[in-house]
């Protein structure tokens, strides 16, 4: 008889990840699960994706990348390799050892926390759950959602976390159209539900990124990204402030944040804009302030910042209508107005939750007609809201095209559009992000 003691799940799925040959399942092939599908791939792992969109399964099997800063080359090179193959049939989660959810996180219509798809792909999972796997979010949530939300649906088959599977919460830290952060490269934070989750979790990631940063618990884990996305959502509410203090002043704001950055310590530059975008920054904080009311904490400081960044778009049409007016002898009704950019951010395709949205339907309500240039955005895609808006196509951006609108508004800008023609042809410039400033001026431009 062996006196031998029996290896343990937790050791056993430790060695299959430091020999590679767990294979990684991957839930949602969007802006963050594709990305960790590339990093896993890399570290050579193979990896399983998991998604709903039969479009872009067919895409992504074909060699074809959905996301711009992943280009096709890369994703045939996976493909080709064997090790990479993305699906909608969930009872495939059983050949995974890792499995991560990378899916959505929204608010509903009452600005409260939407774990529909969270809960949805954890039900699936539970559905096909085995000994020996470990599970990892890395959606945006808040504090508890892994262990009070997650784990009593994974355990409904008498199955315990920490024994027979493990769980752990590793916020996504993507930065699309950063050219100097890729996932590989950003440091990693991770929490477990217990000590084996934990140091299983660190053996996957530190595989697949340069750095790892563990913390004692899940719920440490889930507030660090909330921490993250708070602390940008409130200085951006300070700046978008300080922009309407200043203008009533004559004083221009970017030339003030220019020269307050030169301070080498205790000042770091945020800017001013026509509104947040992404999926992150207009949505994080409403997750902690609604987890807050359970405990009976205000957040007063948190929500007074969502209002600010919320009211910025409309602030900016008050001040298109001031500039029709004073530079034209004209009311926004019948204006016609072309929009460059209705991507959130510059440089990338993505138009999750983008002011720009707002601003078109706001002008368009006060009688104005907008058609927009984004030479990232050809088609404006389907969206949860706005879905009204979905079809239009960008505008080539020409000398004639421009003479033919009363201004053009710069909600997003992108490196590869040309101001000088912009600022050669435009009748008046509302310049929401200082694009302006790069290049000779002769049309009016007013900054908003």
């Amino acid at each position: 008889m062996s006196s031998e003691q029996p290896i343990s799940l937790a050791a056993q799925l430790r060695g299959k990840i430091d020999n590679r040959t767990s294979v990684i399942g991957i839930i949602g092939m969007g802006y963050v699960g594709l990305p960790l599908a590339v990093a896993a791939y890399d570290a050579k792992f193979p990896i399983l994706g998991f998604d709903v969109d039969q479009a872009k399964i067919d895409g992504i099997n074909g060699g074809r990348s959905p996301i711009g800063r992943i280009g096709d080359e890369t994703i045939s090179k996976m493909r080709q390799s064997g090790r990479f193959e993305v699906t909608d049939d969930y009872r495939r989660l059983g050949e995974c050892d890792v499995i991560i959810i990378c899916v959505p996180t929204p608010l509903n219509k009452y600005r409260e926390p939407d774990l529909s798809y969270v809960t949805g792909t954890t039900q699936r999972i539970a559905e096909h759950i085995r000994p020996g796997q470990i599970i990892s979010l890395e959606s945006t949530t808040y504090p508890g959602t892994t262990r009070d939300v997650m784990r009593p649906i994974l355990e409904g088959k008498r199955l315990k976390s920490g024994t027979d599977f493990f769980l752990a919460y590793s916020p996504e830290r993507e930065d699309p159209g950063n050219p100097d952060f890729h996932t590989a490269s950003i440091p990693k934070v991770v929490g477990g539900d217990g000590d084996d989750a934990v140091n299983i979790a660190l053996a996957f990631y530190s595989a697949v990124v340069a750095r790892v940063v563990p913390v004692s618990t899940c719920e440490v884990a889930e507030a660090v990204k909330l921490t993250e996305n708070i602390f940008r959502s409130v200085n951006i509410a300070l700046v978008n402030e300080l922009k309407v203090i200043y203008d009533k002043m004559g004083i221009n704001v970017w030339e003030v944040i220019d020269a307050a950055k030169t301070k080498p310590f205790g000042y770091m530059p945020f800017y001013p804009g026509p509104g947040l975008g992404g999926h992150c920054i207009p949505i994080d904080p409403f997750y902690l302030t609604w987890k807050a009311r359970e405990y009976h904490v205000a957040t007063r400081f948190i929500e007074l910042a969502g209002e600010i960044n919320t009211n910025a778009p409309y602030l900016v049409v008050d001040r298109l209508v001031e500039a029709l007016g004073q530079h034209c002898r004209q009311a926004l009704a019948g204006s016609k107005i072309l929009m460059l950019g209705v991507a959130y951010k510059k440089n990338v395709e993505d138009t999750r939750e983008s002011p720009a949205f707002t601003l078109i339907e706001e002008i368009e309500r006060r009688g104005g007609a907008v058609e927009f240039h984004d030479p990232f955005v050809p088609v404006i895609p389907h969206m949860r809201e706005h879905a009204n808006m979905a079809g239009r196509q960008s505008l080539e951006l020409t000398a004639s095209s421009l003479a033919n609108f009363d201004a053009v508004l710069i909600c997003t800008d992108h490196d590869n559009v040309d101001y000088c023609l912009v600022a050669s042809h435009a009748n008046l410039i509302v310049d929401t992000r200082n694009a302006m400033a790069r290049v000779d001026r002769s049309a009016p431009i007013v900054l908003a």
